[in-house]
């Protein structure tokens, strides 16, 4: 049994490698992706629930870490399609120019400056949020950790459109589904995996500093980029898929100790 369970986490580990490899590594493909990834995403997700419920047992399911992610990451891909894809005035690719114009706004830019390419978009989209939903489903029973920070990201990130909107006094694209979705599922998640004793106060807190760092990370690396040319584009992609690998390694499940 033990030797069968290391061949499945051999395996696992290689088929997770593989899918970022075609993702990031260039094959030809990215001309694709940087346009069509959202579009992937949204027509995975029936697929991800198939599989989430097709393999549940019977226990309850709002302990299982793993689920826990996957549910989540199906969650994050229905916020991605608002962002990224059609938002709720039919606007298509509507996040991309938002957030250009918004920093322009908040750094005094006088000309319109293009602080989001849409191959930051993809890279971002699926470090902070495809790679860490992965990382939760196949770590999480272990590593709790992984699926605290992937909670984070969804809390974090509904406080950030939230905020944005009040400065703005306005919609931006991404902010129903994070209120709608994010909040609630993102605090029933932690009050979940505390009761169950599977994290602590502790470590919910430690992943929401992860989540914040994350977030700085995504904006002042995208303004060292493009506002101040510090550093190139490869060495933010690379902080950015280092940072989301953190949770993996960090913090047992409580009730694995």
């Amino acid at each position: 049994m033990a030797t069968l369970q290391g061949m499945s986490e051999r395996a696992a580990t290689s088929f997770l490698v593989l899918a970022f490899a075609m993702l990031w590594v260039p094959l030809g493909q990215h001309a694709f992706l940087h346009e069509h990834w959202m579009k992937l995403g949204t027509f995975m997700a029936p697929f991800l629930l198939f599989v989430a419920f097709n393999f549940a047992r019977n226990h309850d399911l709002r302990t299982d870490p793993r689920f826990l992610s996957l549910i989540l990451l199906v969650a994050y891909i229905v916020h991605q399609f608002e962002e990224h894809w059609i938002d709720v005035f039919g606007r298509t690719y509507a996040f991309y120019p938002y957030l250009n114009d918004f920093l322009s706004g908040l750094t005094g830019s006088e000309r319109k400056t293009e602080f989001m390419s849409p191959t930051s978009i993809f890279v971002i989209n699926t470090s902070l949020v495809w790679l860490v939903g992965a990382l939760g489903i196949w770590r999480g029973s272990n590593h709790v950790f992984a699926a605290l920070c992937m909670t984070a990201i969804v809390v974090v990130n509904a406080v950030s459109h939230v905020g944005a909107g009040f400065i703005s006094g306005s919609y931006n694209p991404g902010l129903v589904t994070g209120i709608l979705v994010f909040l609630p599922l993102g605090v029933a998640v932690y009050v979940w995996l505390l009761r169950a004793n599977l994290a602590s106060t502790g470590q919910i807190l430690a992943s929401i500093l992860w989540g914040l760092v994350a977030h700085v990370i995504m904006i002042a690396g995208i303004l060292a980029m493009h506002q101040f040319a510090w550093i190139p584009e490869v060495a933010y992609f690379a902080v950015l898929i280092a940072w989301s690998c953190i949770p993996a390694i960090r913090f047992k499940a409580l009730s694995t100790l």
